[in-house]
């Protein structure tokens, strides 16, 4: 068949297209959230993966952009709504901790608030747990199909030769 594609192709092309979309959206005006949104999307996601010395964290891999480009083109309605919903449910929960929305605590507030939001992670029940969850879920996503996820935190190398494979005598 002409059309006939092989794992490896596939493979090839879904590493490229999740390579593309956080490239597409560098420098641009977010796509589907307000600028403001899209500064707390920011902030958060580089909350739960922050730089440090071995690599950099969310902000350098576009996480934002990658979430901000994805929900633009959702087909559902309610994926969107309830990322709206989720950044104002933080807001609402930071006021109501630290008396200022969320982008005007102080960097510890801010912390401290995911702190907060994560810890029933396994069986969220409040609104805050359960956007947590997803946040948590889409950053991961979107920092471990990144360049900076596979190349610098993961220290993926491509298919090379392994000289020695440890733990396989070969008689």
């Amino acid at each position: 068949m002409p059309y006939e594609i092989n794992r490896r192709d596939l493979i090839r092309i879904g590493a490229g297209a999740a390579l593309a979309v956080p490239a597409l959206a560098a420098g641009d005006a977010p796509k589907f959230f307000t600028p403001a949104e899209f500064a707390m999307l920011d902030e958060l996601t580089e909350i739960i993966i922050p730089a440090d010395a071995h690599s950099p964290g969310a902000r350098g891999a576009q996480v934002a952009a990658y979430i901000d480009a994805r929900l633009a083109e959702a087909f559902e309605q309610q994926e969107r709504d309830d990322w709206r919903k989720g950044l104002k449910v933080v807001n609402d929960l930071s006021k109501e901790i630290n008396g200022r929305i969320f982008m005007e605590a102080a960097p510890e507030h801010r912390i401290a608030l995911v702190t907060r939001m994560a810890r029933n992670e396994m069986h969220p029940k409040a609104p805050e747990e359960i956007f947590f969850r997803e946040l948590k879920h889409s950053t991961a996503h979107a920092y471990y199909t990144s360049k900076i996820g596979i190349h610098q935190e993961m220290e993926y190398k491509g298919n090379v030769m392994l000289q020695e494979f440890v733990g396989y005598e070969v008689k």
